[in-house]
């Protein structure tokens, strides 16, 4: 399988901030590639690098085999992008909008062609109605659109679903998977919302404060031994004495309240709900977590900013 980009070493410094620290990685034909890390984990910055809109302190990148610096042209040629919120012309319309921005990429481009982008967008029934009157998820797919006319091999998603409500995530969410499957589009999509790139991802990286933690599948990334369990009980004292006597004593992480934290491996958790229930517990919630997102916040030794991570 080909490499669409390969990053070698890349930093970022801005005085004594260094916002990106020697991170390397792959994104391979057909990717659905998720560029995962905290608010200032330095997710757009490495974006910008790979656009060109900024340039790094040190390292490399190659996009479709080639030096992007020494090819720049013919590369951003075949990237359409998103970065945060698109930049649109309020007063025209949808159709007036991607059909300017069509004329200023130098693509030649039929009515049909204009309709045909809108309508794999959602946004048919509104081809002719005002910028200034759509939700800020129609404005992103738009964007989407926009970044597409030329017709690129890769597509760069910034934050794509920032500020949308659970609609417009879902909407977003159900455009990129159909992007890549029935249109062979690579695609990275940085987010820090990280369940919605569990959903979405076939391969991914994790970032923190600029560095590279992890990258790989979401079966190499997230651990069944790892997965953690809460019971919520309404006899929280039978409970811990009977656990810290069993067999189970190792896997208890922490009490609060009525809820307790164990840490176990997944196949494990029907035998000890049998167990639970035969020593008396009275479980009114027992969920296995074992999320991307719990994978993320082990490995993040500061816990920083965790509500980031909610819907």
């Amino acid at each position: 399988m080909s490499a669409i980009i390969k990053v070698s070493n890349l930093s970022k410094q801005y005085r004594e901030v260094k916002a990106v620290n020697d991170i390397s990685f792959t994104v391979n034909t057909g990717d659905i590639y998720g560029f995962l890390g905290q608010n200032g984990a330095g997710k757009s910055t490495t974006i910008r690098m790979l656009l060109t809109l900024i340039e790094p302190t040190a390292g490399a990148i190659e996009l479709f085999g080639r030096n992007l610096y020494s090819h720049r042209k013919e590369v951003l040629q075949q990237i359409g992008a998103v970065i945060e919120k698109p930049d649109l012309y309020k007063y025209l319309t949808a159709y007036e909008n991607l059909s300017l921005f069509a004329k200023m990429s130098g693509v030649a481009v039929t009515d049909k062609k204009l309709m045909d982008q809108l309508e794999q967008v959602g946004l048919t029934e509104r081809a002719h109605s005002k910028v200034r009157t759509f939700s800020q998820g129609m404005k992103q797919r738009l964007g989407i659109a926009i970044a597409l006319i030329h017709d690129p091999q890769l597509i760069i998603l910034d934050e794509p679903t920032n500020g949308l409500d659970p609609q417009g995530i879902a909407d977003i969410r159900n455009l990129i998977l159909h992007l890549s499957r029935h249109q062979g589009k690579t695609i990275l999509v940085s987010s820090h919302l990280l369940h919605e790139i569990e959903l979405i991802a076939n391969r991914m990286l994790i970032i923190d404060k600029g560095k590279k933690i992890m990258e790989g599948t979401v079966a190499e990334l997230v651990d069944p031994a790892r997965t953690m369990v809460h019971i919520e009980v309404t006899n929280p004292q039978l409970v811990m004495a009977w656990l810290q006597n069993s067999r189970w004593s190792a896997c208890v992480q922490e009490q609060n309240n009525n809820v307790i934290l164990l840490r176990m491996n997944k196949p494990q958790v029907p035998e000890l709900t049998a167990e639970l229930v035969n020593a008396g517990a009275h479980i009114m919630a027992l969920q296995p977590q074992n999320s991307l997102e719990s994978y993320f916040l082990s490995l993040t030794t500061e816990n920083r900013h965790v509500d980031t991570f909610t819907n």
